[in-house]
């Protein structure tokens, strides 16, 4: 299937042949019909399988035909919610991309900035509104936005909303739009709480499910390093010197992880950046682009700070920290082996993390290929069932011969 096969107004085809965007994703081919028929739609799919452009393209052809049918009032037609800064500023690139041969116009409100630009902008009146939950609250309130129009209203990231603390915030913000309208939610995944907010905002939905398993490890190859925790820097830097290059994104489940690794590159010579929570919305916009346009060939991110951020021609993953959700790990693959080419994913895992690998392998339904050629090998620990109440059966309090001799332990 072709985007030119998807009934869109002449301006959007053309604005989508200029991203050289030919052929839709899964993702893309099953959602778009659903909301350009004017279904509510819940789709769950991983990051990197172009869930945005899924809502956008039939957002801005539903505007189009409206524009035909009436005269055009300049008030919010349609709202995306999503979690962060940076992909409020994503997704509103990808709008103004997709609609810059249209009347149509788009702005994104979102904390760690100023206010007042947002707030000239909303009253010069737009169609299209893309949204943090705090800094929408905070708009509201003051008088600066109506929702009494809206007709499409997105939930991006609900997942991501969730782990972030917005869920109460995402109820109050739907009951200022219209009873009647179109809904769609967009999810990595659609965990049991995700599932019961949907039921309350969103009526006789259609799902669109794309497998974790359709989307990851095809074009991904997984590796898998056992090491002690306090050696995982030393192997980083031996990869990067011997065996990683290209554009790097490097994972850490902390802030100061990421501080901690970014100081370490730098002191080696690396062309590094990096993005969490703690840093400003104009450093966090100064480290993508200079990612992006290749100042830095290397990311260092959290998983929260990195999600949904559109970075293309990644080369390589590495997990310094294995993520303790499994399917934190498919979108952090995910970031490489985009559009058919190929990547490799790095995982680094200590003892105390090796049962988040036994749940990572669960879900993607096969095992990671294991490294053992490299300086700290440790070996992989055999999982045995306890058995509830077994008592040894050497004498008490000693430890058997066998356990003597194996001193090597993976603890």
């Amino acid at each position: 299937m072709q985007f030119t096969e998807f009934p869109f107004h002449t301006s959007i085809l053309k604005a989508v042949a200029e991203e050289r965007f030919h052929t839709p994703t899964l993702v893309q081919e099953q959602a778009i019909p659903l909301v350009l028929s004017k279904k509510n739609v819940i789709v769950s799919a991983q990051t990197g399988t172009g869930k945005t452009a899924a809502f956008a393209l039939p957002i801005i052809q539903i505007l189009l035909d409206k524009e035909v049918e009436e005269n055009k009032t300049k008030k919010i037609k349609s709202l995306i919610v999503t979690p962060t800064r940076e992909l409020a500023i994503q997704i509103l690139g990808n709008f103004k991309s997709y609609s810059k041969y249209t009347e149509l116009t788009t702005t994104a409100v979102f904390g760690g900035v100023s206010l007042e630009p947002q707030k000239e902008e909303l009253a010069n009146g737009i169609d299209i509104l893309v949204a943090t939950p705090g800094r929408l609250i905070d708009l509201h309130l003051q008088g600066y936005i109506d929702l009494s129009e809206i007709e499409i209203f997105v939930l991006d990231e609900a997942d991501l909303m969730l782990d972030m603390g917005f869920i109460n915030d995402v109820k109050r913000i739907e009951k200022l739009t219209p009873r009647k309208k179109q809904t769609l939610l967009f999810s990595a995944t659609i965990p049991e709480k995700i599932d019961e907010l949907a039921k309350s905002v969103i009526k006789n939905a259609v799902k669109v499910d794309i497998n974790p398993q359709e989307t990851t490890a095809k074009n991904i190859g997984q590796l898998l390093y056992y090491l002690p925790k306090k050696h995982k820097t030393e192997l980083c830097l031996n990869l990067l010197r011997h065996t990683i290059n290209g554009k790097i994104i490097i994972f850490r489940r902390t802030k100061m992880g990421v501080d901690k690794l970014e100081q370490t590159l730098l002191k080696n010579d690396y062309k590094v950046t990096s993005i969490h929570g703690d840093k400003s919305q104009i450093i966090r916009n100064e480290a993508i682009i200079d990612f992006k346009n290749k100042k830095a060939n290397i990311l260092i991110a959290t998983d929260v700070a990195a999600r949904g951020i559109d970075i293309t021609n990644v080369d390589a993953i590495i997990n310094f920290d294995i993520p303790n959700v499994p399917e934190t790990y498919i979108h952090r693959i995910g970031r490489t082996g985009r559009a058919g080419k190929s990547g490799i994913a790095f995982s680094f895992c200590s003892p105390d993390e090796n049962g988040y690998i036994k749940t990572i392998e669960a879900l993607i339904e096969k095992p990671i290929k294991i490294i053992t050629d490299h300086p700290f090998i440790i070996n992989k620990p055999k999982h045995k069932k306890l058995q509830p109440n077994t008592i040894s059966q050497n004498k008490k309090g000693r430890k058997s011969e066998n356990s003597k001799k194996n001193k090597k332990r993976w603890y």
